[in-house]
């Protein structure tokens, strides 16, 4: 009997071992497999990143060398307009002294009549008044010399008047084309951040997809103030944190990625319904909307987001999403609005 035990023993052992040690390299192979799989994985990621490494310097490289060309377009603009500033003092002082001639040129023609008719008198009397004759005869040259110099004078600052209107034309044609130039720039810089803020609300939309009361209208982000706020306070409640952890990342990734030249800011506005409040902190729906809008701005601020690109704003009852009076209108109106805009 110990025989036959001991024999049946070895037999049940000696079926069980193959399969094992099959199980034990079946296990090794898809070890090594999946480990194959993470290793190529890592390097396509890796890749990846390196390219987008490299497309953000060459845009970063591109903008630096737009705000050159912005800096040197605006200096000559300020050349110019200082030119045709100087342009304009002097065609004024022109058109002053050309006033002042016309109307010395209109004394000296009284003068010339004068001495016309006293002329005529004279030669009536030549015999008797020979000598006051003469002097009235050399008045009426010089009169009619100084005359023709004013004509002349007068030729040359219209002619001069004539130049600087030309000049001046011409200026306000350059400062026009500076004008479109800087106008093509911002349009630039604005389909740029329109851009950055389509994809910074689709990665709020994927973050934040199972959370129905947390919704995008156009080109602003919705939170009820049901999630972030207890009923008649500003002090975030702990469910609506997570909610705010996961904005201030997709701030804090999209600040990285815009380019440091556009100016711009996360927009953060407070609204109420239209039930009225009064309490020691809040009283009236001004403060309790602004107190909100701090909050949430303050909260981010504490995630790293930086203070310069944060705006907060409260508008108490006065911009509702519906005027009706339900409980259901109500609540709609009870939000914070988060928009991406410009400086």
């Amino acid at each position: 009997m110990p025989h036959s035990r001991s024999r049946r023993r070895s037999s049940e052992y000696g079926d069980f071992w193959p399969g094992y040690v099959d199980m034990l390299s079946t296990l090794l192979l898809v070890f090594t497999f999946l480990l194959s799989i993470f290793m190529v994985t890592q390097y396509l990621v890796t890749q990846e990143a390196n390219i987008k490494n490299t497309a953000l310097k060459n845009l970063n490289s591109q903008m630096l060398e737009l705000e050159n060309l912005l800096y040197y377009e605006r200096k000559k603009f300020q050349s110019k307009h200082d030119e045709t500033i100087l342009l304009r003092e002097t065609l004024n002082q022109l058109k002053g002294e050309k006033k002042n001639l016309q109307d010395y040129i209109k004394v000296i023609s009284i003068n010339a009549d004068a001495a016309s008719s006293r002329a005529s008198e004279l030669s009536s009397k030549l015999d008797k008044q020979k000598k006051i004759s003469k002097v009235a005869s050399t008045r009426i040259d010089t009169l009619n010399q100084q005359l023709i110099a004013m004509r002349k004078r007068i030729v040359v600052l219209n002619e001069a008047l004539d130049a600087s209107s030309k000049l001046a034309a011409k200026s306000r044609a350059q400062v026009k084309d500076i004008d479109s130039r800087l106008n093509a720039v911002l349009a630039r810089q604005l389909k740029e951040l329109k851009r950055y803020r389509s994809d910074f609300f689709g990665r709020l939309r994927i973050l934040l997809q199972s959370r129905e009361d947390i919704r995008i209208v156009g080109d602003r982000f919705i939170f009820q103030s049901e999630v972030l706020f207890p009923s008649g306070k500003a002090k975030l409640s702990s469910q609506g944190l997570d909610a705010l952890d996961k904005l201030a990342n997709a701030i804090l990734k999209l600040s990285k990625e815009i380019p440091k030249e556009i100016k711009w800011a996360i927009q953060v506005d407070g609204h109420t319904d239209i039930q009225p409040i009064s309490s020691d902190n809040f009283p009236s729906n001004w403060e309790l909307s602004t107190g909100r809008s701090m909050s949430v701005v303050r909260y981010l601020i504490s995630r790293g987001v930086p203070p310069q690109r944060l705006v907060a704003a409260g508008y108490g009852e006065y911009q509702p999403l519906s005027t009706e009076r339900t409980p259901k209108a109500m609540r709609r109106n009870r939000r914070i609005e988060l928009k991406l805009t410009n400086r």
